[in-house]
């Protein structure tokens, strides 16, 4: 009867289990394990896009605090490079600016910043020097450097070292004045042997905008040489001298005069120049990181 009464059961239950669609017993036990691999993918790549938003505030914050630094530096030094305009003004004046002279030693004094992030303000400076030195260089022509500053200095001396004649860094690292500037001037008179001095630099116009210069200085005796050819120069022997000074050593302490006002003024031009490009430079990577940001927020919202 009991064996009876199972085999009735057995009969009843064996139509469910040999179905056409068969229950998988592992299904429902497996089935959350899934689940939880997929929530924890999505886990991992949210937290990624968080690590990566946090970091991307971090270098906003940095690059629009960097921005206001260089806007206050240059506001301290924009007026003194504009008023520096007028010390230079009076011996393009009287001795001209001739970038055409053809001469035998060239020395072009390139100056440059000490730091980066400024754009390409450096590359510019060092792409017109060399592009002088090529023009004045000759079977009877000789062209020599002198560098101030770290990046011209790091882009020249690869494939121009031994055209370097002499290096200056850190120029700026101290607020600068005349005093300092002449000195610096007076070391560089000795040290090199030139007949036209060709200074590079980018002169400022305002915070957007800078135009690459080259101002000239010639030596005494190609001033000489070239005031008794006519032309410009050849007004000087219009100019009565007085005292016991002859037109040599006059010439000779006009150059030595207008080199170092030159070099004041090229100095504080590029320093306004540097600053009003690291401005920019800063501005456009705040706003790249506002649209990064941006779009790092779209994705988080996704994956969340």
């Amino acid at each position: 009867m009991a064996m009876a009464a199972l085999r009735r059961e057995g009969r009843r239950f064996a139509a469910p289990l040999i179905s056409n669609n068969p229950i998988n017993p592992f299904r429902s036990s497996f089935a959350p394990a899934e689940e939880q691999a997929l929530l924890g993918v999505r886990s991992i790549s949210t937290q990624i896009v968080r690590n990566r938003m946090r970091s991307v505030k971090n270098i906003q914050k940095i690059t629009k605090a960097m921005k206001m630094v260089a806007a206050s530096k240059l506001r301290a030094i924009q007026t003194r490079a504009e008023n520096s305009r007028g010390l230079w003004q009076p011996f393009t004046a009287l001795l001209g600016d001739t970038p055409s002279v053809d001469v035998k030693k060239n020395v072009i004094v390139t100056i440059t910043s000490d730091k980066g992030l400024c754009g390409g303000i450096n590359s510019t400076s060092v792409k017109i020097s060399r592009g002088l030195r090529k023009l004045n260089s000759g079977p009877d022509q000789e062209s020599k450097y002198v560098i101030l500053g770290e990046k011209a200095k790091a882009q020249l001396v690869r494939d121009s070292k031994k055209h370097i004649e002499l290096i200056i860094t850190e120029l700026q690292k101290n607020p600068l004045n005349y005093t300092q500037v002449s000195v610096l001037a007076d070391d560089i008179l000795k040290n090199v042997e030139y007949d036209a001095l060709r200074i590079v630099f980018n002169k400022f116009q305002s915070v957007v905008s800078f135009l690459p210069t080259t101002a000239t200085v010639l030596s005494p005796e190609v001033v000489e040489r070239e005031a008794e050819s006519g032309g410009k120069l050849g007004e000087l022997d219009s100019y009565e001298i007085e005292g016991g000074e002859t037109k040599s050593e006059v010439l000779q302490n006009l150059t030595e005069f207008q080199f170092s006002c030159v070099m004041f003024n090229a100095v504080l031009e590029n320093a306004c120049s540097e600053q009003g490009a690291r401005m920019s430079a800063m501005d456009s990577s705040s706003r790249n990181a506002g649209d990064m940001l941006d779009r790092l927020t779209l994705a988080y919202n996704r994956y969340a």
